[in-house]
């Protein structure tokens, strides 16, 4: 027997609500048009699942594509890129606006800044981000990957000219052991989405690098004749895209917001627990934080974005392994008519966990909550495509986690 999803209403008092200035319309507009510089850029697909959407009874599902990001298959560049951009421009007195990849990449820009040594921890798709940035704009990366992390991930920051070891330790403790090398190393700089006291900085311009992402998907929506979600269903590790989305959205829609559903990997929720306690204040989860959804494998959460969601999202939920790997196989077979979406452990998790609020009344209380009906219009992200493709296969040839 699988085991359940569990959930719980936002019923916490308000956060800091200064924290909604971070991902304001101006501030991610920078953020893109930063983006926008690079040759690689073009806005990824919002694919439109209007089967999916007939078979769950919504009257419209929408699932923004980043497998395409970059050539890179995940998101999680967007952040790391630009925060790289708003500390060198911030070092060199100057706006990020300035920042062009053009001048990033010029000999000019080198002679007058030189290079910095960028730190990070990951599970794959965030390190591989800096790692590329890095290595397109002169940079130099180390990366450090927590025990249990997949080669191919590893592969693939390798062959961006990365520094990058496998640590016997978990995400988080990598994450300190980032912090430490930087702070011991000239021109080191710790890269990294979660925020601490006396780090919040750099973890808030991440942010808005993501805030790109919602941007597309804000004006792909409109290009349907969708003007507004009614529901965002979004995933959490530390909690940055998911504080970086629900800010984004909540500026974009002051007086009508749509519903936001927060998502985690059950073996680390620490925002569930948060919000099941109550009281406004972060949980952790310690331990090794064993799941497939490798992205979100994240224990501690990031602050900045805590005050935000606390303050905004309608329901935190808890996911088993099994409803992701229910939605990839959902998205990656679709129903007739519908495009395939090729959609990574850690990006599928939305479409399995629509799925079992729709399908059966299993969940029934979870759906009338959010009102869910034939009148709904979802947004959900998939941060990333087939990242570990041993992990894909026995998902989709082989049935791993099965839904029984």
């Amino acid at each position: 027997m699988n085991p359940p999803i569990k959930w719980a209403p936002n019923r916490m008092p308000a956060g800091d609500e200064g924290k909604l200035a971070i991902m304001s319309l101006p501030n991610v507009a920078k953020a893109r048009f930063f983006h926008s510089g690079f040759p690689q850029y073009a806005p990824t697909p919002l694919d439109d699942l209007a089967g999916m959407a007939k078979y769950l009874g919504l009257e419209g599902l929408y699932v923004k594509n980043e497998a395409h990001r970059f050539g890179l298959n995940a998101f999680k560049v967007l952040g790391g890129s630009f925060a790289m951009a708003r500390y060198i421009a911030q070092a060199m007195g100057r706006d990020v606006s300035e920042m062009t990849y053009d001048y990033l990449t010029s000999a000019v820009f080198r002679e007058a800044f030189g290079q910095a040594t960028f730190f990070t921890a990951t599970d794959g798709n965030h390190g591989r981000g800096v790692a590329w940035a890095a290595n397109k704009l002169g940079q130099k990366a180390v990366v450090h990957m927590p025990k249990g992390s997949s080669q191919s991930r590893f592969d693939n920051i390798v062959k961006e000219g990365a520094e990058v070891t496998i640590e016997e330790v978990n995400y988080d403790d990598c994450v300190r052991m980032a912090a430490r090398e930087a702070a011991a190393t000239r021109h080191g700089v710790v890269i990294q989405d979660t925020a601490w006291e006396g780090y919040e900085e750099i973890p808030s311009w991440i942010m808005q690098g993501y805030g790109t992402m919602a941007s597309e998907s804000a004006d792909q929506l409109r290009q349907l004749g969708v003007n507004r979600p009614s529901h965002i269903f979004v995933q959490a590790g530390v909690g940055s895209l998911a504080g970086a989305v629900v800010g984004y959205f909540t500026n974009l829609f002051p007086a009508d917001p749509p519903k936001f559903i927060v998502m985690e990997a059950q073996a680390a929720d620490c925002l569930y627990r948060g919000a099941l306690a109550g009281d406004g204040s972060p949980r952790t989860v310690d331990g090794d934080l064993q799941t497939i959804m490798a992205g979100l494998a994240c224990g501690e959460p990031n602050v900045i974005a805590w005050e935000i969601l606390r303050s905004h999202v309608s329901a935190f939920v808890s996911c088993p392994d099994w409803v992701s790997a229910r939605g990839m196989r959902m998205l990656g077979v679709p129903v007739k008519g519908d495009p395939t979406i090729i959609s990574g452990e850690s990006g599928a998790v939305g479409m399995g966990l629509l799925a079992a609020l729709m399908e059966t009344d299993t969940y029934r209380d979870l759906r009338e909550y959010l009102g869910l009906d034939r009148f709904s219009q979802v947004l959900m992200f998939s941060t990333e495509g087939n990242t570990d493709p041993l992990k894909f296969r026995k998902v989709l040839w082989d049935g791993e986690y099965a839904t029984v």
